[in-house]
């Protein structure tokens, strides 16, 4: 199953994740408000997951293959900073929802718990089998505070912890065997004709759609109640709710233009938008709080990376002339059109930018370190990988600044950068064994340095992570070819033989990944 265009990835993993759930895939209804949670403990809900005929481990294998499948997509993307930023929000939830107990030491060690991110301009996030979640760029660039996106993503989490989907693939089971079928050839379909893999999935769904309707809204309303509870125990405003709750509301009106694709996919109700209401009521008044400036600046990137064609970016560009009252607003304007000018290869323009950005984020250490980021990735673009590396090791060490850092000297094609580069990158891999994008690095900073094996062992570490076992194998084939060179000529040395060893066993385990990946086709 490939995915052509970012459009149509968004709609089928859209379909997919309403027939896997049978609930919205995105977080499409506001979460009803509860008391937060007190240091006596919180008050227990009864789980909609609880009796399960699906296990932990079968539902980790599931997500496993439809994962295998959604990497190879080039839309999921891997932009350090928005990453973080996301992550460190999904990190949060995920604490809160051990402390409340809505999240089992056994639930938490069989799944993946891993977030991706799709460029694509509309506003949608999904959780898929397993633990792993979905937030296109559009939800990021459309929200305004972190709590509103923590609102989403505890939502959905909520589908995941309370075992939503397990559960709704044993009801389908029962009622059908054509609702399982019908998912399954949706999927076949949809790399082909879209329209055509919708008719199936819908043909399929209505054989048993009021029965469907009734068990997702009852599931619907334990995500909300949940999710705000982990929400607010993870420390994000409860406002957060009632103002993404007022964006869908007012898309629904609007009747969605095909931006807010759970609105299709599952309607707010008057119901459930007068128990939000009347709930807020009771809240507390809450101080006014100042814009969040990261969140302004990484929602402006957002913006910008979810639309790469050439008249997207002249818009944003030229959005960066337009006056601003407010310096937040007009930082995230600046960043946006800089961030345009660099994908536009308008380098002198870009750097006129920068300067006035640079000068009004000075006050603010968050906005200025996003700002010094942004500069190393303009030196990187303009082949100034030495700048950008001076800029990097200038900033305090955290993830995004591994990764820009390790990616600044891989480009200067020095040797001596690439072994420091190593140093980074191996003692990260070995923290976040998961993380796609740094064996990919690892691999370009070894075959820097002349370390072959070591290189196309990262290399396939990286394809088997997306579910590329073909391309995985390759690449280890031609280590073990290298390697039995070396050992004809004498050439192999003991830190090549111990490669060796670990290549073959990395070969052993990819063929049995690649076996099981065929037969689940």
């Amino acid at each position: 199953m490939a995915y052509r265009h970012a459009r149509a990835f968004g709609v089928l993993v859209c379909l997919m994740a309403t027939q896997l759930t049978g609930v919205s895939p995105v977080w499409a209804d506001t979460p009803a408000a509860t008391a937060p949670a007190t240091p006596e403990g919180p008050p227990r809900l009864p789980s909609l997951g609880d009796g399960s005929e699906i296990s932990l481990g079968e539902e980790r294998r599931l997500g496993d293959s439809i994962m295998r499948e959604i990497l190879r997509d080039p839309d999921v993307i891997d932009d350090p900073l928005l990453a973080e930023y996301v992550s460190d929000i999904w990190l949060r939830l995920r604490d809160a929802a051990r402390l409340r107990g809505e999240m089992s030491p056994e639930l938490e060690e069989a799944f993946a718990w891993e977030l991706m991110l799709i460029r694509d301009k509309s506003v949608n996030a999904f959780a898929l089998p397993g633990g792993y979640m979905g937030v296109h760029l559009g939800l990021i660039g459309v929200v305004s505070t972190p709590d509103e996106l923590a609102s989403v993503l505890a939502h959905e989490l909520s589908h995941i912890t309370q075992r939503h989907i397990a559960r709704m693939l044993t009801q389908q089971q029962r009622q059908s065997p054509l609702m399982i079928g019908s998912m399954i050839l949706g999927l076949l379909a949809a790399s082909r004709n879209p329209q055509a893999a919708q008719a199936v999935l819908v043909g399929g769904q209505a054989v048993a759609v009021q029965t469907q309707l009734n068990f997702s809204r009852d599931m619907e309303r334990e995500a909300d109640r949940v999710g705000y509870a982990v929400a607010t125990q993870a420390g994000f405003e409860p406002a957060g709710f009632v103002s993404m709750f007022e964006k869908l509301q007012q898309a629904s009106r609007l009747n969605d233009s095909g931006g807010f694709p759970y609105l299709r996919s599952h309607p707010l109700t008057t119901e459930r938008i007068a128990d939000m209401q009347a709930r807020h009521q009771l809240l507390p008044a809450r101080v006014h709080t100042l814009p969040d400036a990261r969140h302004a600046l990484l929602s402006a990137r957002a913006r910008v990376l979810s639309q790469p064609h050439v008249d997207a970016l002249r818009h944003f560009s030229q959005e960066g002339n337009t006056p601003h009252t407010d310096p937040t607003r007009l930082a995230a304007a600046l960043y946006a059109a800089t961030l345009a000018d660099i994908r536009l290869r308008e380098p002198q323009r870009a750097r006129q930018r920068l300067s006035r950005l640079t000068l009004l984020t000075q006050a603010d250490p968050v906005s200025r370190e996003l700002v010094q980021l942004l500069t190393a990735e303009l030196a990187l673009n303009t082949s100034q990988p030495q700048q950008a590396v001076a800029i990097l090791e200038a900033l305090p060490v955290r993830r995004t600044t591994q990764w820009l850092l390790a990616q600044a000297r891989i480009a200067t094609g020095v040797p001596e950068q690439g072994r420091l580069a190593t140093q980074d990158l191996e003692k990260f891999v070995s923290a976040n064994a998961r993380d796609r994008y740094a064996w990919d690095m690892l691999g370009q900073s070894l075959g820097l340095q002349g370390e072959a094996l070591r290189s196309l062992r990262a290399q396939a570490e990286g394809s088997a992570l997306r579910g590329d076992f073909a391309g995985a194998l390759e690449l280890l084939r031609s280590a073990q070819e290298l390697a039995r060179n070396r050992a004809r000529q004498g050439t192999l040395k003991r830190a090549d033989e111990m490669e060796a060893a670990i290549i073959d066993a990395r070969m052993r385990s990819f063929q049995a990944s690649r076996r099981e990946q065929m037969l689940q086709r």
